[in-house]
């Protein structure tokens, strides 16, 4: 074991008692949120709807119904999910208590899992001449709108 003298311990940026706590206060607390707006869900799930759509349209003019009907499937299979997800988080339930919150976002998320494996099953199973490239087309295309929403998030200020 390795004893560092006192003398070294300061010097070496070693601190024996850690510095203070302070607490922001209610006016900091605003300035802090408002410098820094969360995305909503709804606002992906929307963004999510938009681009399987668009994704759909586009390989239905380009390739035809079945393959159209494809990429519908994969993009259903997350913007389902992703709706119950966000349902999940924005209810007064999952905002009761910080413990409350984690094991709502974990409970949702499993849901949000099964439900797009269950999904993806039924495709399977109902879909006439179904495509599996398509489909994963269109579900990877779809999940993509996450990385859409953090890009174009609100830039945010700087906290005087």
């Amino acid at each position: 074991m390795v004893t560092i003298p006192p003398s070294e311990a300061q010097d070496s940026g070693f601190e024996s008692d850690p510095p203070d706590f302070v607490p922001l206060t209610r006016l900091q607390a605003q300035a802090l949120a408002k410098a820094n707006p969360s995305v909503s869900p709804w606002w992906v799930v929307l963004g999510q709807v938009l681009v399987g759509v668009l994704a759909s349209l586009i390989a239905w003019v380009i390739f035809g119904e079945a393959i159209a009907r494809s990429v519908a499937c994969g993009a259903v299979a997350v913007v389902i999910p992703a709706a119950l997800f966000a349902r999940g988080l924005t209810s007064q339930f999952a905002a009761a208590n910080p413990g409350m919150a984690v094991v709502s976002f974990f409970v949702w998320e499993l849901v949000k899992i099964v439900v797009t494996v269950g999904v993806l099953f039924a495709a399977h199973r109902l879909v006439k001449d179904l495509s599996w490239p398509a489909m994963l087309v269109g579900l990877i295309l779809t999940l993509k709108v996450y990385w859409l929403a953090l890009a174009f998030k609100r830039k945010t200020n700087p906290v005087q």
